[in-house]
């Protein structure tokens, strides 16, 4: 049974779950902000015509009469996405939150919602969309969690309860963020310093021998090439992490340097290797040092 639903932001995670459902599996419209900009209106219009999205000029044209409501913005979009969207709400819609934010920004965002009449699901995107597209594993919670999770399915998603509050849901992903995202910037302060004193091989071959589960230089390649490509979008989420563990009273101090490599990766004017897993990481560590060095 066809669905009408509707997305608020529409980058590579509302595409690839649109790309899963297949083209008129449901009636869907989109609004993207790069929609009101003449030098990116085009790119959103292709994406949508390619996936047989109706593309609209409005949050207000977009929500019109739509069931399902998807947020995937930017994690720093999410709230002000919330707030521009709920006096144009209606009792009987439904605002699913898929960006990545701190449990408390969820928590605003859900109330501005609520208020509206309309019911607010906090959910968690726990893998990336490629190649799982529509099944990607979802974790969604909040007092409406149980009711939609059939209507989630019978799109189809790939929706987990966890019980509890909103902000249950988020609070899992931020956290595992810390250690995911870490990683990559990590890797990446690692791998530049291994290469630019010519010891890599070295380096590779010793850390394999400590954690012999891991290919550490194909590991290597395609956490640059994450950074490179999705870095600011990291960035943001880093920032809702930094928000999630200060309001647990906890500092955040290797969050900040996250924030840090995922942003300085992702403004190097180096075009991200196609096939990252098979591409040397020494090649990419050489392209992108003359830009860091410089900057």
């Amino acid at each position: 049974m066809s669905t009408k639903i509707t997305f608020i932001g529409f980058g590579e995670a509302a595409s690839a779950l649109v790309a899963g459902w297949g083209a008129g599996t449901h009636e869907v419209s989109a609004y993207d902000i790069k929609h009101e900009d003449a030098a990116t209106r085009g790119e959103i219009a292709k994406r949508c015509d390619d996936l047989s999205v109706t593309c609209c000029p409005s949050v207000k044209a977009a929500i019109s009469g739509a069931e399902l409501i998807f947020c995937t913005v930017t994690a720093d979009q999410a709230v002000i996405a919330a707030r521009t969207a709920a006096p144009l709400l209606s009792d009987g819609q439904v605002w699913l939150d898929l960006n990545s934010c701190a449990p408390s920004s969820k928590t605003t965002s859900s109330e501005l919602i609520e208020a509206t009449g309309a019911r607010y699901l906090d959910v968690a995107v726990m893998a990336p969309v490629h190649p799982k597209l529509n099944n990607v594993p979802l974790l969604i919670a909040g007092p409406h969690a149980e009711t939609l999770r059939p209507v989630l399915e019978s799109l189809p998603l790939v929706p987990r309860v966890v019980p509890g509050p909103i902000g249950s849901a988020s609070s899992i992903k931020m956290i595992r963020s810390v250690m995911v995202k870490g990683l990559e910037a990590l890797t990446a302060e690692c791998t530049l310093a291994a290469v630019a004193a010519g010891v890599d091989k070295e380096v590779f071959s010793s850390l394999i021998k400590s954690h012999p589960g891991t290919d550490w230089p194909s590991q290597a390649a395609y956490n640059f090439e994450r950074s490179m490509v999705h870095g600011a979008r990291r960035a943001s989420e880093m920032e809702e992490v930094a928000k999630t563990l200060e309001d647990l009273g906890l500092p955040a101090d290797m969050v900040g340097a996250t924030i840090t490599w995922q942003r300085k990766l992702s403004e190097v004017d180096v075009a991200a290797p196609e096939n990252a897993r098979q591409t040397p990481p020494e090649t990419i560590a050489n392209a992108l040092l003359a830009h860091i060095r410089a900057k």
